[in-house]
């Protein structure tokens, strides 16, 4: 029987070719051609470039193949939120809600941030309504004062939970759902989210330099609403583990990475493997950073 470390070093491998093949395809492959005048070389590269092509196109066909069989079970009777940042990309959500569904997860529903929230330009509106959106019996975390740690504890305390403990009231977080939602600070569709274990939170490309504390405000808020959880993931494309990009934030702060695995290549099938494989490792408190991107300590997740 295969087993998952097999199974991970056999993605290892495929990731790395993928790598390849995009590099070649975009940037260093188009200098190469525009720069030359010799006929032979130009055809000779674009003949590896076809192959890398093909061998990228098989690997994605080995990781559909795959992926039912390696992730089988791996989240049975787990429930999982997702949670979308502005500029995350819809085919990324949509192959993150797949490979959950082939783990065997339960879907609890999805909430999305807005540009209001993690521009974090109404702050004071936005603590009136955490202050006022606060379930029952419940205590916020005093030291998390910023936007991102003060809004996801208070989602945690809502829509997460630990293990076999008892939820949030229907009503608190109906209640707490409608005024954030009112507020202009988060998206979801009524009746369709409820409380999980576990989280994704997926976000999109490299952030723009003048994206001010945007970064930052996401990786806070994944980090407070991951701790209210059984485990989470933030998962993002190339790019978002540079800069003040969200995962380049989280990595660079042990006090958040500590707690939320991260993975820098959703948009690549792999990526979206390795975010189910590195979910289920944070259900069991293994918590990692993977990808390819700076601060990533693995392609994937070893066992």
């Amino acid at each position: 029987m295969i087993s998952l470390r097999q199974h991970a070093i056999s993605l290892i491998a495929v990731f790395l070719a993928l790598a390849v093949g995009l590099a070649l395809g975009s940037g260093f492959l188009g200098d190469r051609v525009g720069s030359s005048d010799d006929d032979s070389t130009v055809s000779g590269l674009r003949s590896e470039k076809d192959a890398l092509s093909g061998q990228v196109n098989a690997a994605d066909a080995f990781n559909t193949a795959v992926a039912p069989r390696l992730l089988n079970g791996l989240l049975a009777n787990r429930s999982v939120l997702l949670v979308t940042v502005p500029g995350a990309s819809e085919g990324d959500i949509a192959g993150v809600k797949q490979v959950l569904n082939q783990s065997g997860a339960r879907f609890a529903g999805q909430v999305g941030l807005t540009d209001a929230l993690i521009g974090d330009g109404s702050a004071e509106k936005l603590t009136s309504i955490v202050d006022q959106s606060i379930p029952a019996g419940t205590t916020l975390r005093p030291e998390l004062t910023d936007s991102g740690g003060r809004v996801g504890d208070l989602l945690g305390a809502l829509l997460q939970r630990k293990g076999d403990a008892a939820p949030a009231s229907d009503a608190d977080i109906g209640a707490g759902l409608a005024a954030l939602r009112q507020g202009g600070f988060i998206t979801y569709v009524d009746n369709a989210v409820g409380p999980a274990q576990l989280a994704v939170v997926v976000t999109g490309d490299k952030f723009a330099d003048d994206a001010g504390a945007r970064g930052q405000v996401v990786a806070r808020f994944a980090a407070a609403f991951g701790a209210r959880g059984s485990g989470a993931v933030l998962a993002g494309r190339t790019g978002s583990a540079e800069g003040g990009s969200p995962i380049a934030v989280l990595r660079s702060d042990a006090s958040l990475s500590r707690g939320v695995s991260s993975v820098d290549d959703v948009e690549a099938s792999t990526g979206r493997i390795v975010t189910a494989l590195a979910l289920a490792n944070a259900a069991r408190n293994r918590v990692g950073a993977f990808g390819t991107g700076p601060g990533a300590s693995a392609v994937a997740p070893t066992t």
